[in-house]
């Protein structure tokens, strides 16, 4: 339970990473496909590094944050297989994962992020008005749909995979 806890964690660092990259110095329009569409329209491209250096430095924290993620789910798997986890002790570490995930997305993310600290709005100030009056970010329908019904399906079909590589490998 402890490391999946502590994997739970380095997939939040990690998705956190992800953001920061692709946000702060990156910089392209592609990556904000989950962003509301009024903010999608009002977003400028970004012609102009940030700094000197400043996409090369995101693309490599970008690649280290799929590194990380590969890294949680090699270890979340090789770790269940080592100890012979069943379906539901693999369901229950997949679940625990992205539901802390989310929980972290939801609160940190959308709430502090976006609508307390404005980093989004920080580098594209043009988005401001589209955040201005929400108590919250945005598009809390499909996070309670990730939350509640698309996660918890992926994790079991993760699950059964696994314990199909248990069968197999017993």
């Amino acid at each position: 339970m402890i490391l999946t806890v502590f994997l739970a964690i380095v997939f939040c660092a990690s998705i956190t990473l992800m953001l920061i990259s692709a946000v702060a110095f990156i910089q392209d329009k592609k990556f904000f496909s989950s962003a509301p569409k009024e903010a999608r329209e009002v977003i400028q491209p970004r012609d102009k590094e940030l700094f000197y250096g400043a996409r090369v430095i995101g693309w490599t924290l970008m690649v280290f944050s799929f590194l990380m993620i590969a890294g949680v789910g090699i270890i979340s798997i090789w770790d269940g297989v080592r100890n012979e986890y069943d379906f539901w002790e693999f369901l229950l570490r997949f679940v625990l994962i992205f539901t802390i995930y989310k929980i972290y997305d939801m609160i940190c993310f959308d709430y502090f992020l976006l609508m307390k600290f404005k980093f989004f709005q920080h580098y594209y100030p043009e988005t401001e008005r589209v955040y201005t009056n929400r108590k919250y970010g945005f598009n809390i329908k499909s996070q309670l749909l990730k939350l509640l019904i698309i996660f918890p399906t992926v994790s079991a079909l993760a699950a059964w995979i696994c314990s199909l590589l248990i069968g197999i490998r017993g």
